[in-house]
């Protein structure tokens, strides 16, 4: 029998889950959800909870009985909007952030996730790879995260090479408390893809660079510099530009992605990050 630990278990919300095994649903007092998010998950003082968005409830069979509730929550901190994705586990009348599969020593939090909806598979965010090939790649991505940096641009030639095997979707996710530099540098690479320039991916995450750099004009520069990409500030700053880059980021909300790169393999998601390797020998 499996072993479950469940902890900071909180019984305060009114939930019911009899009567909808179709639709996997719980019906959820807003108020008291807040009020739970706002005590047990928003600490600190400076950071005000504005509302909390339900983006998807699943039932599991990891955990028979219960339902994963993933939540968006809606944050002001310094007049600055942030959403942040939660993940919370419910039944009856308990909700918890947290279980623990003794048996397997694993974080259920960690290794759950929502369901991968086929629109993200679209024509916007297709880079590499043909549409019908045999298996669909989610990908989110900062071109100046070391770790995606070993790992995208292989994967993007790889799909070149067997375009029947594999498509890849990329959504731009820059990490930018982390590298300032990625929110320009991501603009460029929309526009290229827009341009249908889609070796200047790959370029742009060879691309030597101060991390920390901010300047919009200067990173410019450095891109025709070392990979011959011309560009405009006018030409990255366009409301197609910006509005693509919000619903990159929107839809890494949405799909509880927080930190880069996340992988997914026809709906799965690829912790090692090197999945598509053997999809590739397996041709």
């Amino acid at each position: 029998m499996r072993k479950l630990l469940i902890i900071a278990v909180i019984s305060i919300l009114t939930i019911s889950i009899g009567g909808c095994s179709s639709k996997s649903e719980v019906s959820i007092d807003n108020a008291k959800l807040m009020k739970f998010i706002e005590t047990n998950v928003v600490k600190n003082r400076e950071v005000k909870l504005l509302g909390v968005e339900i983006v998807e409830q699943k039932k599991v069979d990891e955990l028979p009985g219960w339902v994963v509730l993933f939540v968006n929550m809606k944050l002001q901190y310094n007049n600055q909007m942030i959403t942040a994705p939660e993940t919370f586990f419910v039944r009856d009348n308990v909700i918890t952030p947290l279980v623990f599969d003794l048996d397997k020593n694993l974080n259920l939090r960690d290794e759950i996730k929502p369901t991968i909806k086929d629109e993200l598979y679209n024509k916007e965010h297709l880079v590499a790879g043909n549409s019908d090939a045999k298996h669909k790649i989610l990908v989110f991505s900062d071109p100046q995260c070391p770790f995606c940096q070993e790992v995208v641009p292989d994967l993007l030639k790889s799909a070149r090479e067997n375009p029947d095997i594999l498509s890849v979707y990329y959504y731009h996710l820059p990490l930018e408390q982390i590298h300032p530099v990625s929110v320009t540098l991501t603009k460029i690479m929309e526009f290229a893809q827009k341009s249908g320039k889609m070796d200047m991916l790959e370029k742009i995450y060879a691309l030597q660079i101060d991390p920390a750099l901010s300047d919009e004009t200067a990173i410019i520069n450095e891109v025709k510099k070392q990979v011959g990409f011309s560009v405009t500030a006018a030409q990255i700053n366009t409301k197609d530009i910006i509005d693509a880059l919000k619903n990159d980021k929107d839809i890494a909300n949405k799909t509880m992605v927080t930190g880069t790169p996340t992988i997914y393999i026809d709906g799965k998601i690829d912790k090692l990050r090197e999945g598509y390797k053997d999809l590739i020998t397996k041709k």
